[in-house]
């Protein structure tokens, strides 16, 4: 079983009509991904290439019964783009790629999903989710993926894609694949994937993938130890990175002695995670644990 996407999902794509939303939403589409719709404010009334456009995702919703937005809206507008969504009454899940969000925006969209929506909300800054064999809302390429009984969580985009790379070239397949994203201010956490991988009967292991900055990694690993019984392999990103230097991701800062890689792969060999210290032995390391 999938988790957050499947073949149920009916997805409504916010800036279907710009370049890199048309891209992606078509590609994900070709995979078949249901794509019931796009929604750019103006546009209502027409179509792209014979899926209706709206001027809102109310609308979309209750014309189509979308039930999954993915936001390719521009960075100074995403913000109100992910809570019109939240707003929308049916969208059960938001996958918001865009990259750039003030960190400010951020923290108001956050809030107000968790307190007044029922929404989930990946994001932003991510590749999305991919269930393989059911669905792709995001920018994750699906011809590396392989339907299978390993769940994929992890914080970049690019690892992401790498570690699904290692497992299907060992013919190990994924039940779905997340990409959290990296800015300060995420919607899901590790913790909330973890929960669903545990929960889901189909996923027998677990590939986590972290990176430098915050303690999000330590509070998954607090969970792991309370919660999980399914095997874990875990890579964290930034081991050689030098210290006071921000990495990457916006949320890739170290502050004084929390935060580095060896900290939070400690904390993973801790609990009995299988940490490699190099993504390309992410597949051996499952492998040998299934």
């Amino acid at each position: 079983m999938a988790i957050y996407i499947d073949h149920n999902t009916r997805l409504v794509v916010q800036g279907l009509t710009g370049s890199q939303g048309r891209f992606h939403g078509f590609r994900n589409k070709a995979y078949g991904t249901n794509l019931v719709a796009g929604v750019t404010p103006g546009k209502g009334g027409t179509d792209l290439d014979g899926v209706p456009i709206f001027d809102s995702v109310a609308e979309a919703v209750a014309a189509t019964g979308a039930n999954t937005s993915m936001v390719f809206v521009p960075p100074a507008f995403a913000a109100d783009g992910i809570l019109e969504a939240a707003a929308a009454d049916g969208i059960e899940i938001i996958v918001a790629i865009t990259e750039g969000i003030p960190a400010q925006d951020e923290a108001r969209v956050y809030n107000y999903v968790k307190q007044t929506s029922s929404s989930v909300l990946i994001g932003p800054n991510c590749p999305g989710v991919l269930s393989p064999g059911k669905a792709n809302v995001g920018i994750t390429p699906p011809e590396i993926a392989l339907e299978g009984s390993v769940g994929v969580v992890s914080r970049s985009g690019t690892l992401t894609y790498q570690a699904i790379h290692e497992l299907t070239s060992r013919g190990i397949g994924q039940t779905t694949c997340v990409g959290i994203g990296g800015d300060p201010v995420p919607g899901i956490s590790f913790i909330d994937v973890l929960e669903r991988f545990q929960a889901d009967d189909d996923t027998e292991a677990i590939v986590m993938i972290g990176e430098i900055g915050g303690d999000a990694e330590e509070q998954a690993a607090r969970f792991i130890e309370q919660h999980l019984t399914k095997p874990v392999v875990g890579y964290v990103a930034g081991v050689t990175a030098p210290p006071g230097k921000k990495m990457g991701h916006a949320g890739a800062i170290i502050s004084g002695s929390s935060g580095t890689a060896q900290a939070k792969q400690s904390a993973l060999r801790a609990v009995g995670v299988t940490v490699v210290d190099d993504p390309t032995s992410i597949g051996e390391a499952v492998a040998a644990l299934l």
